[in-house]
Parts: structure tokens; C-alpha cells; sequence
């Protein structure tokens, strides 16, 4: 039977639109296929970029920028297997190698005097104290912004060092850490920062577990060192040593106290540069002032806005604060200060704050003491 006129319009119209659907699909799939390979010539690129630029700075022409690049990323647990990328296990350990400090002098307690209080005017208000510094709403915590070349964070000076702890929950020792916010609420806090190491296996730890000594209520819980101790006695002054013994944590009446390093300023003086590593990171550091008053500092790092600070930067930067005695925490992806109910500086933690075993808190004024 021959197809009339409009029979054969009507079949010619439904072939068309099978031919524009299969056209569409086809259409589609070639556009996500060519979209697909787009991205992975990206990544493809940028790995060879990292790897490429990686290598300029592992075994490029510039000593210094090798020696910054391997310590930096060396200290990072996640991330420290790159500089075996391109070096051996000899030449890193060449170029980490910095000069070895004898055992530093006991803490000189007659370098701290009581405070006598911040002087005041009772017409302008309070004033500023022999280190420039005003505590405007006289909650005893003066938080100051601190920056210099590729690095920014903030300073929290606690005028009564009475306020200031180590927190930490020893029943939970191996089976979970805590977040320095739920240590905050945990101890009835206003401000509080990491502190000690722990045991990270592959940067993939929960920070339940200490990796060093620990003194909480003047109770001794674990044993050894990292590269230094930040021990605070009972008359709240800060100790800074690379070690001490069970005894001389009982004999000098320690109460609270978390190990990392290394010591920056011990009485008044600041450590030999050549004995300090001169990576770049996040940092978290605790120091004290000739008057008590406590210095606790956090460093961002690992951002366009703040690379990281070295340890020489930490100690010009508790110099300018007038500290006696100062020493390095934890840092990295721990460090983080949290105050006036969040988190006021930026981690540098991709996965969100870390649960660590140990913190430096601030009490509330009516629980020091």
C-alpha cells in the first residue's frame, strides 16, 4: 500500500525527532566526556606543578629554601613522607640537624615579682602598663593581633597567671581526645588553646593519647620528652627545660605541665638561633612576663594570608612581649586559640579542629587561684 501524502509527512516528522534525540545524547555525551578529560589534564597538570615545584625547592639551587621546605614539612605528621620523595633518609637528616643545646638552667623564680595591679586613672581609665598594653574591659585578658613577614595570629597575655592551666581528662587517656572547645565548656573556661603532643599514626589519630610527660593537679601521668617541658608550679610560675625528672617535678612543685619544645627563652634569655629548626607552620607557644602575667600565642599557617611562623619569629615575637620564659607547644593542624565563645583564629586542619588530650586553659576569675 503506497503512503499518502500525510503519512508520509507524519513519518518523516517522527524520524527527524529520533535523529535530534539521538543527536542530543550524543551531543551530551561528547560534552561529558571531553569535560571529564578537561578535568583530569587539570589535576594531571597541577601534580606535575606540585611535584615539579616540589622538587625545585627539595633539590634546587637555594640551600635555605631546602632546609625550610624539609624541616616545614617534616614537622607535619600528614604530610611529612614528601621530603622522602626526593631526599634520603642521610641528607634529610643532614639538613634537619641544628646545633645541640646543653641542659638549660634551672628556672630563676626570683625573676617574677607579684603583680601590683594594672595603673589606672580615675579620669581617663586604665592605662597602659610598662609593656604598652591596656586591658580596656578589665576582664584580665588582653588578646593583641600579631604579625610580621608571612605570618599573622594572636597574642592572649592572662594577668593573673592564677587562671592559667593545663586541662586535660586522664580517664579518657587512649580511648578519645577533646576539641579545645569542649575542654573550655568540660572545665567551666573562658579562653584556651592545644597544647602537648600525642600519638598521631599516619595524621589520622583521635588525640586521646599523650605522647610525653603530663602533670595535671600536681598527679604525674606518663613519662618522657619531645624537646622541652612547659611545667607551671604552685606559685604559678612558668618552668621551661628540655627535661625533667619525676623528682624534679616533685621537688620544684609542679602542678600542671605538657611537653613539646623546643625552649625559646629561658630567664631572660633567648635561644641560640643555630639550635632552632627553621621550618614554617602554625604554631602554638606559651611564655610569662617578669609580673606573672601569662603569654599564650597561636600562629596560622599554611594559607595565602599566613604561611607560618619559624621558632626565631616566636621568640622575637615573646621578646617584644616582655616574656622571661617562653617554649614552643604542639603546632601544625592543632593549634588553635579559642575565646569569647568561637574559635578566633583560622586552622589549618583540613578536616575540621582536632581532638587533642591536653590544652592550656583560662579560667573564670572566680575559680582561680
Amino acid at each position: 500500500m503506497n503512503e499518502t501524502g500525510q503519512e508520509r509527512a507524519v513519518n518523516s516528522y517522527f524520524a527527524a525527532e529520533n535523529g535530534n534525540k539521538e543527536s542530543f545524547w550524543k551531543k551530551l555525551g561528547r560534552f561529558f566526556a571531553k569535560l571529564l578529560l578537561l578535568i583530569l589534564e587539570t589535576v594531571l597538570l597541577a601534580a606535575i606543578l606540585l611535584y615539579g615545584g616540589m622538587y625545585v625547592l627539595a633539590k634546587g639551587p637555594s640551600p635555605a629554601i631546602r632546609k625550610i621546605f624539609v624541616t616545614s614539612v617534616r614537622e607535619t605528621s600528614a604530610i611529612g613522607f614528601l621530603a622522602n620523595l626526593y631526599l634520603s633518609d642521610e641528607e634529610i637528616a643532614e639538613i634537619e640537624a641544628v646545633k645541640e643545646t646543653e641542659e638549660y638552667a634551672p628556672t630563676d623564680t626570683t625573676l617574677f615579682t607579684e603583680r601590683t595591679g594594672q595603673p589606672s586613672d580615675d579620669a581617663s581609665g586604665p592605662q597602659p602598663d610598662e609593656w604598652g598594653l591596656v586591658d580596656e574591659d578589665g576582664d584580665g585578658i588582653i588578646v593583641v593581633p600579631v604579625k610580621g613577614t608571612g605570618y599573622a595570629g594572636y597574642m592572649m597575655v592572662v594577668l593573673d597567671p592564677t587562671r592559667v592551666i593545663v586541662g586535660s581528662e586522664m580517664s579518657s587517656y587512649g580511648i578519645r581526645g577533646y576539641t579545645v572547645a569542649q575542654f573550655v565548656e568540660r572545665f567551666d573556661a573562658v579562653a584556651g588553646t592545644n597544647a602537648g603532643g600525642f600519638v598521631d599514626p599516619n595524621g589520622e589519630g583521635n588525640g586521646s593519647l599523650p605522647d610525653s610527660t603530663v602533670v595535671f593537679d600536681g598527679e604525674i601521668y606518663y613519662s618522657g620528652f619531645v624537646s622541652g617541658i612547659a611545667a607551671i608550679d604552685g606559685d604559678s610560675i612558668l618552668h621551661v627545660a628540655k627535661r625533667m625528672t619525676k623528682q624534679e617535678l616533685i621537688d620544684n612543685d609542679i602542678r600542671y605541665a605538657v611537653c613539646y619544645g623546643p625552649v625559646l627563652i629561658s630567664n631572660g634569655e633567648a635561644a641560640d638561633p643555630e639550635s632552632l629548626p627553621v621550618s614554617l607552620n602554625p604554631r602554638t607557644a606559651i611564655g610569662q612576663r617578669s609580673d606573672k602575667a601569662m603569654l599564650i600565642l597561636v600562629i596560622d599557617g599554611r594559607q595565602a594570608s599566613s604561611m607560618g611562623a619559624s621558632f626565631q619569629d616566636l621568640v622575637e615575637i615573646f621578646e617584644r612581649f616582655g616574656a622571661v620564659n617562653a617554649i614552643n607547644l604542639d603546632g601544625g593542624s592543632s593549634s588553635v586559640m579559642w575565646f569569647g565563645g568561637d574559635y578566633i583564629n583560622k586552622t589549618a586542619s583540613v578536616i575540621g579542629i582536632r581532638p587533642v588530650p591536653t590544652s592550656i586553659l583560662v579560667l573564670k576569675e572566680e575559680k582561680a587561684g
